[in-house]
């Protein structure tokens, strides 16, 4: 009777079971959190311009748009997952104006001025409305996270919808107004031992963010 075959089916599988348990256990999920885009704003035509300018926000932040000749707004709405990684001391911020304490550590923005020339849309004021959303629920998962999350203003003006009051972030940025810009901005660094990856998923109209910490630097 031959019984070599079977037995190395059997350390093979062993091997291989013990291989994925060894990756999956070295991802662990610190927060996750999740928003719809259709709750944006009581007014249908305000909400889509709500949603629509945090779905562009994030294609530049993907760097899927870089410029207002990159839109195409079918592309932008379709569902899509997007990952960033932070390695430990690296700081993500909302744009490129930042304090002092960051300028070092600064490695990630979302990569737009949400203006009209980026391809912002406005609801009558200022172009950009909406993104203060996105990125209260990147602050209030981080914070939940346990990550160095500072955001130096708070939304209180206007609640945001899903999200409390203490999560709310004022996101500005106006040409030659640095000092003003950085203060209204959003600081997140990566406090942990290992790199940590926040992960973006749309689809179904909903906007989900999950951060997870990561052990094996593969993953």
């Amino acid at each position: 009777m031959n019984i070599v075959g079977p037995i190395l089916f059997f350390l093979f599988a062993q091997f291989t079971i013990s291989a994925i348990s060894e990756n999956t256990s070295q991802v662990t999920l610190l927060a996750a959190e999740k928003i719809s885009l259709e709750k944006r704003y009581s007014n249908p035509y305000v909400n889509d311009i709500f949603k629509d300018n945090i779905l562009l926000n994030l294609n530049y932040l993907s760097g899927k748009v870089t410029k207002k000749d990159d839109i195409n707004w079918d592309e932008i709405r379709r569902p899509f997952n997007y990952r960033f990684k932070l390695a430990p001391n690296e700081t993500f911020a909302y744009h490129e104006d930042v304090l002092e304490k960051y300028k070092n550590s600064l490695v990630k923005t979302t990569n737009a001025d949400f203006n009209f020339d980026d391809g912002f849309k406005s609801d009558g004021y200022l172009a950009g409305d909406g993104i203060c959303h996105l990125a209260s629920l990147i602050y209030w998962v981080a914070k939940n996270a346990g990550l160095d999350a500072y955001a130096p203003v708070n939304h209180d003006f206007a609640q945001i919808p899903e999200i409390d009051r203490e999560y709310g972030v004022s996101i500005y940025k106006t040409p030659g107004n640095t000092t003003a810009n950085a203060m209204q901005n959003l600081y997140i660094t990566n406090n942990k031992m290992y790199a940590v990856t926040f992960e973006f998923d749309y689809n179904n109209d909903e906007l989900k963010l999950s951060i997870f910490e990561t052990a094996n630097p593969k993953l």
